[in-house]
């Protein structure tokens, strides 16, 4: 794994684990502290495929960071256009995804009717090259933001929960992969368990930042960066992905 941190940001390893932070600020800068397995990969080139499993422990600063933090694996469909830690010459992609996200009140991150925020067990899933489809969306969008997101929904499957806990204190977090399967734990109890199965291949991140994306039910779109009037902070310990 390598990391990734913007200036004042670290990622530092602490016993069994690693420490990551990003300082307190204004809305004019972003700030991430990442980890992640893929780099300078291609996305088609990213080294994880199903079956897998992902566990490890985790606690972070506060019950609700301003922006999102998590740990699972992903396509880093954004590239360029939203950051989360995407290189410049990634282009964007529809997301297929497996973690767990927490997204403060400024995100939406759900194109149907699963919960878009909170701290979040989610699971995507949609094709590599929609192309018909997405021009679809894309000649609906300036007339209807509504139903451009209904025929996102159409395209990409998801499922999740949102979890009710005290993320400052350390839980066990678990999900499993397989080609028709996606299961999630914390604790060793079973919070979610759904058929939507992300495509591969994915790579791993862990990250905290200050970001936020939206696209909410009554059709409004919003991204940017927000303030946090405090440092923020994500603990991982025995992580292992086999």
């Amino acid at each position: 794994m390598k990391s990734k941190h913007t200036p004042g940001a670290n990622v530092d390893t602490i016993p069994n684990g690693f420490h990551l932070s990003i300082p307190d600020g204004n809305n004019q800068s972003y700030r991430l502290a990442q980890l992640d397995d893929y780099a300078q990969l291609a996305r088609r080139h990213f080294p994880t495929h199903p079956p897998r499993t992902l566990s490890l422990r985790a606690r972070a600063s506060a019950e609700s960071i301003p922006g999102t933090w998590g740990f699972g694996l992903w396509n880093d469909p954004f590239g360029f256009s939203f950051g989360f830690g995407g290189t410049p010459w990634r282009v964007p992609a529809l997301p297929n995804a497996i973690w767990f996200f927490h997204a403060s009140k400024e995100n939406y991150l759900s194109f149907g009717k699963k919960p878009g925020n909170g701290f979040l067990a989610q699971s995507f899933r949609s094709p590599t090259f929609p192309l018909g489809r997405l021009l679809q969306v894309g000649t609906t969008l300036p007339f209807s933001r509504t139903k451009a997101r209904a025929s996102m929904s159409e395209i990409v499957e998801e499922d999740g929960v949102r979890l009710g806990m005290d993320v400052t204190k350390w839980h066990a977090y678990r999900f499993e992969w397989s080609q028709m399967r996606s299961a999630f734990w914390v604790d060793d109890e079973l919070v979610l368990e759904t058929s939507v199965s992300p495509r591969p291949p994915l790579g791993l991140v862990i990250w905290v930042d200050n970001q936020f994306a939206a696209w909410r039910p009554d059709g409004k779109i919003g991204f940017g960066i927000l303030e946090n009037t405090e440092p923020a902070w994500l603990d991982i310990k025995d992580l292992d992905l086999s």
